[in-house]
C-alpha cells in the first residue's frame, strides 16, 4: 500500500533529529515525524528547514512541496532520483523532439483529459442539469484530437474543451457557489480559489509520481518546456483534473462540506481559509487512497498509484513503443 503524505500547517522550524524530522512550532508544540513512513511532504505554513532537514528527505527519497503566502504553490524540493537512467531521458527528449512521436503523445494526453471531462458531465446530466449538448460538444472535441497536425492546434482543442466544461460548473455547483469563467492569480471567486488549490495538489501529486520514474519532469509534450516548471508534471496533470479535483469539488460544495465562510478575502482575491484547505485536504488525500479495480492489471489500485502506473506506461512508451494508455475513467 503506498505511503501517505504528511501536511505541516504551522509556523516554525523543520529540522533533522538523528533519523526522524521534528517539527517546532511557533505555539511551542514539537511534532517527531518518522521519515520512512512518509511519500511526500507539503509545506503550508512559514516554515524554516535547514540541508540536514533536507538531506535527511534525500536521504528517504521523500519530495518536499512548498505552499507560500496563503497556499500559493511555491515550488518542489526533489532529492535524487531512486531511478536514474540517461537512456530514458534520451529518448523522451527524442520523443518530444520527433513530432510524428510527440503528437501521438499529446493526443493521447487530451483525449484523456477530455474524455473525463465528458464523464463528469455525463455524471450530473439530469442530476444538477441538463449537459447534453455540452457532452455533445466534448465529443466532437476528442474526435477532432487525432487530425491535429500541430501542438499548438492541440492545445487550441484542450482550450475549447476546458472553456464548454467549465460552462457548465454554475449548475453543478451548488448556490452560492459560482465560476462565472476560470480565473486564477488571484482567484476572484469561491470556485475558482477551490480548483487552484485542488488543481495545485494534483500537480504535485504528478510530480512526485514522475520523480519515482527516470523521466524528466520538465520534458512536456502539450505544454512546452519552460524555466520553473515542470511541464510533463502538467500533462500529466490534464488527465487527473477533472477525476481528483473537480469531482471531489462537486463533492465539497454539492454535501455542503466546504461553505463560503471557508474563503477569505486578500489583497482583491479570494483564498481558502486554514480550515478550509484543512477540509479539502483531508477529502483529497482520502481520495487519493481509495481503490477501483483496474480492468488491465487486473487488480485493485488506489487512485495514488493509478497516477504512478499512468506515467509508467508513458515511460514504457517512450523506451518500447508499447501504447500509452492515458488514463480514461472506466468507472
Amino acid at each position: 500500500m503506498p505511503k501517505p503524505n504528511h501536511h505541516i500547517f504551522a509556523d516554525g522550524e523543520l529540522s533533522r533529529n538523528e533519523g526522524t524530522l521534528r517539527i517546532d512550532t511557533l505555539e511551542g508544540d514539537t511534532e517527531y515525524l518518522p521519515v520512512e513512513s512518509v511519500d511526500s511532504l507539503y509545506l503550508h505554513g512559514q516554515i524554516d528547514f535547514n540541508t540536514r532537514a533536507l538531506g535527511l528527505l534525500n536521504e528517504h527519497n521523500v519530495p518536499l512541496h512548498v505552499f507560500g503566502w496563503n497556499d500559493y504553490y511555491r515550488g518542489s524540493y526533489l532529492p535524487k532520483r531512486g531511478q536514474v537512467s540517461g537512456n530514458t531521458v534520451v529518448e523522451q527528449v527524442r520523443a518530444y523532439d520527433d513530432l510524428d512521436r510527440r503528437l501521438q503523445i499529446g493526443h493521447n494526453l487530451i483525449e484523456a483529459s477530455i474524455h473525463n471531462m465528458r464523464v463528469n458531465l455525463r455524471y450530473y446530466s439530469g442530476r444538477r442539469g441538463d449537459f447534453s449538448e455540452a457532452i455533445d460538444e466534448l465529443e466532437e472535441l476528442k474526435a477532432s484530437v487525432s487530425s491535429t497536425s500541430a501542438i499548438n492546434d492541440l492545445r487550441s482543442v484542450e482550450g475549447n474543451a476546458r472553456k464548454t466544461y467549465y460552462g457548465c460548473f454554475d449548475q453543478i455547483l451548488r448556490d452560492p457557489f459560482t465560476l462565472t469563467r476560470r480565473e486564477y492569480n488571484p482567484p476572484t471567486n469561491e470556485a475558482n480559489a477551490a480548483i487552484s488549490f485542488l488543481n495545485g495538489m494534483v500537480y504535485t501529486t504528478c510530480v512526485s509520481a514522475i520523480r519515482k520514474t527516470a523521466l524528466d519532469p520538465t520534458v512536456g509534450f502539450v505544454h512546452e518546456p519552460g524555466e520553473r516548471r515542470f511541464t510533463l508534471s502538467l500533462d500529466i496533470a490534464d488527465i487527473f483534473k477533472p477525476i481528483l479535483a473537480d469531482r471531489l469539488l462537486f463533492r465539497l460544495v454539492n454535501r455542503q462540506q466546504l461553505s463560503i465562510d471557508d474563503f477569505e478575502d486578500e489583497l482583491q482575491g479570494i483564498l481558502l481559509t486554514e480550515h478550509g484547505r484543512k477540509v479539502v485536504l483531508k477529502e483529497y488525500e482520502e481520495t487519493l487512497d481509495e481503490t477501483i479495480e483496474h480492468p488491465r492489471l487486473n487488480r485493485k489500485v488506489s487512485f495514488k498509484t493509478l497516477v504512478q502506473t499512468d506515467v509508467y506506461s508513458l515511460k514504457k512508451h517512450i523506451l518500447t513503443g508499447e501504447p500509452y494508455h492515458a488514463t480514461e475513467r472506466w468507472w
